[in-house]
C-alpha cells in the first residue's frame, strides 16, 4: 500500500466541501503527512464565453477573496496553514494538476455526487481531475 506524504484536497467552496476536507484530513492523519487544500476560480470570461461587455475585474476580484476568507477558515478548523491554502485562478482540472505535479503530491481528495455513467458518476470537473493526475486520486463520495 502507498505510504502518502502530501495529501492536496480540491474544494469548491459548497456545503460539501467540508466532507472533501475531512476525509483528506483523515488520511493525512493516518499517514502523518501534510495537507494543502485548493480552490480554483474560473476566469468569468471563459464562464461566459467573453460576451459580456463590461469589467468583470471587481466582481473576480471579490470571488478571490470569497475563496481566501473560506480557506483561512476551513484551514482554522481542520489545522492546515495558510501556506497550504492555494487560490488559483483558472480551469480547475488544469490547474490542480499543475498544482499537484509541481508539488509533488501524492493523493489529490475530490468530491463525487455518483450520479450515473463516468460524467455524471464523478462529475465533469473529477472526472477531468481523474483522467489526467500523475498522482492517486480518491474521489470522496458526497451525501
Amino acid at each position: 500500500m502507498t505510504e502518502y506524504k502530501k495529501i492536496l484536497a480540491a474544494i469548491d467552496l459548497t456545503e460539501e466541501s467540508d466532507q472533501v476536507i475531512e476525509r483528506a484530513r483523515s488520511l493525512a492523519n493516518l499517514y502523518n503527512c501534510s495537507l494543502d487544500i485548493v480552490h480554483v476560480i474560473e476566469p468569468l470570461g471563459y464562464a461566459y464565453g467573453g460576451d459580456i461587455p463590461m469589467d468583470l475585474t471587481e466582481v473576480q476580484q471579490q470571488l478571490e477573496d470569497h475563496a481566501k476568507h473560506y480557506l483561512v477558515e476551513a484551514g482554522k478548523t481542520y489545522q492546515v496553514a495558510v501556506d497550504q491554502q492555494h487560490v488559483i485562478i483558472g480551469r480547475p482540472e488544469t490547474e490542480i494538476h499543475r498544482l499537484s505535479e509541481d508539488s509533488n503530491f501524492d493523493l489529490v481528495v475530490v468530491g463525487s455526487h455518483g450520479r450515473h455513467g463516468i460524467q455524471l458518476l464523478l462529475g465533469s470537473t473529477a472526472n477531468g481531475i481523474l483522467h489526467g493526475a500523475k498522482c492517486d486520486v480518491l474521489a470522496v463520495r458526497i451525501h
